[in-house]
């Protein structure tokens, strides 16, 4: 056994399957946590546990032996209330409880810009307030606030808060994107598209990752952003998309204000799968500032915003027979068009 043994709870997700490998390539021992089962062709290279986070026991279990935690599990927006709250939440808590009465040395929590809502200023800092939009945004806010609970009781908890993030296994929302330029489709956009909007690939930020679990726990004991160092516009980086597809396509604007009323009623409607987040934010800036992270720990992220999605856009491109047989509300798999499937013709 190598002398670093990490767990990954939510191990089975889109971010979960590229920190094992990550990971794995590196020389460290995995053992996986999840609801969901392990159905890579890594799965002979790590220990597979299926378990829930909500279950102490299980989760007690888990964590037996391991000198590190990576507590990436979380319900996403697209679920229920309540299982964001009692997932989100209470099984933030449960991992961070077992942790400590088993001793293992440190616990690196995914966090995610979310918690800054809707902000009046970029780029946006660790030190500024939280307000959260949606069940989502608002429980990610309580689970940092038992990580620093934990901090006080001695356990050493590094919060990292990712912009969101794209790269192999990713889908999502951002299967809309890709679906529509591989159709050979214009792609809308919510106002002008001049707007900066930062993304993340996720190799990096299973760099970040690695950092805050390796670093010294003075340096490491901390809440940093994580987010790509060079993006443009949300117009000229999707517009790189659909040049990369070869079609000849552009981005096309819509106003925003009849498109958000339009979207906001779709999703009452459970009619489309963008929820209040993506639609309230896509037509403003939204970008924080890595300096922290980068001064603090030495990341240095390796991919710009386009670098990461047409790294993801050729991962689609590769699986698409395969993942289009699918669909859910979790990143690794297509979500539900609903409408949106139809108004794609119009483009």
């Amino acid at each position: 056994m190598s002398h670093d043994f990490y767990l990954i709870t939510g191990g089975a997700g889109f971010l979960g399957i590229n920190l094992v490998r990550y990971l794995l390539a590196r020389g460290s021992d995995v053992r996986t946590f999840d609801i969901a089962p392990f159905d890579y062709p890594e799965r002979r290279f790590v220990e597979a546990v299926v378990g829930d986070v909500r279950d102490s026991a299980a989760v007690e279990a888990a964590t037996a032996g391991v000198t590190h935690v990576v507590h990436c599990a979380a319900a996403l927006p697209l679920y229920s209330r309540r299982d964001i709250q009692t997932t989100d939440v209470d099984g933030t808590r449960v991992v961070l409880e077992c942790a400590l009465r088993g001793g293992v040395g440190r616990v690196v929590h995914i966090s995610s810009t979310a918690v800054y809502g809707i902000p009046n200023h970029h780029p946006i800092y660790e030190r500024d307030p939280l307000h959260g939009v949606g069940p989502y945004g608002r429980a990610k806010i309580e689970a940092e606030r038992h990580c620093e609970a934990f901090r006080r009781k001695g356990l050493c908890v590094p919060i990292l808060r990712p912009k969101s993030f794209v790269g192999p296994e990713r889908l999502g929302v951002f299967e809309l994107l890709y679906e529509w330029a591989y159709e050979g489709r214009n792609f809308p956009i919510l106002g002008r598209g001049t707007n900066r909007y930062q993304l993340l690939d996720v190799e990096d930020l299973c760099e970040a990752v690695h950092l805050s679990a390796t670093s010294e726990e003075r340096l490491a004991n901390d809440t940093f952003n994580v987010g790509a160092k060079e993006f443009t516009t949300l117009k000229e980086d999707f517009q790189a998309v659909l040049d990369y597809a070869g079609h000849g396509k552009r981005v096309v604007h819509l106003p925003v204000k009849p498109a958000v009323i339009a979207l906001s009623a779709l999703a009452a409607l459970r009619l489309s799968p963008l929820y209040e987040w993506i639609y309230e934010t896509v037509a403003r800036d939204s970008f924080v500032s890595i300096e922290h992270i980068e001064t603090t720990l030495g990341f240095r992220p390796r991919f710009s915003n386009q670098q990461a999605l047409i790294r993801n856009y050729a991962w689609y491109i590769e699986n698409r027979s395969r993942i289009r047989r699918a669909s859910g509300v979790s990143h690794r798999v297509p979500w539900r068009s609903g409408a949106l499937a139809l108004v794609k013709h119009f483009f």
